[in-house]
């Protein structure tokens, strides 16, 4: 059997109901390249600059939220000023690194997330993220 991130990207938009466009396929190119990272809107503009892909800031963040909602990626909010996208669609939880703007995985197996409250009357819970944060430790 095939994993998704085995098949070639525009066999993956497609399955994701994406049509493979130049850009979507160029730009998915850059994100799964790598394994699993982190990435925001601005760096992975950086990283299609610095490859020759010719695209806008806007069409960065345009197409990362269409993988969003195809399930390709999932957004992480750390700050209410830097959203991550996650290439890893996973259950797991995030460290994050203070001053370093550096996400890194959790296992979820790692945490156990006890007396979650009961959703309102027909809402159920879709996932828990867990974000701690580190800093480096205080000398005295």
């Amino acid at each position: 059997m095939t994993h998704a991130h085995e098949m070639p990207i525009e066999t993956r938009l497609r399955h994701s109901g994406l049509r493979p466009t130049r850009q979507r396929v160029a730009l998915a190119d850059l994100l799964f390249a790598k394994g699993d990272r982190h990435l925001t809107v601005e760096e992975l503009h950086e990283e299609a600059v610095t490859a020759g892909v010719p695209v806008s800031l806007a069409t960065v963040y345009n197409t990362l939220h269409q993988f969003t909602e195809a399930g390709l990626i999932r957004v992480l909010a750390v700050e209410s000023s830097k959203t991550y996208f996650d290439t890893n669609v996973s259950d797991h939880h995030h460290f994050f690194v203070e001053g370093e703007n550096r996400v890194l995985d959790i296992p979820v197996s790692n945490i156990a997330i006890d007396n979650l409250p009961e959703p309102p009357e027909g809402m159920e819970i879709a996932n828990v993220d867990v974000i701690i944060r580190l800093r480096p430790c205080r000398k005295d």
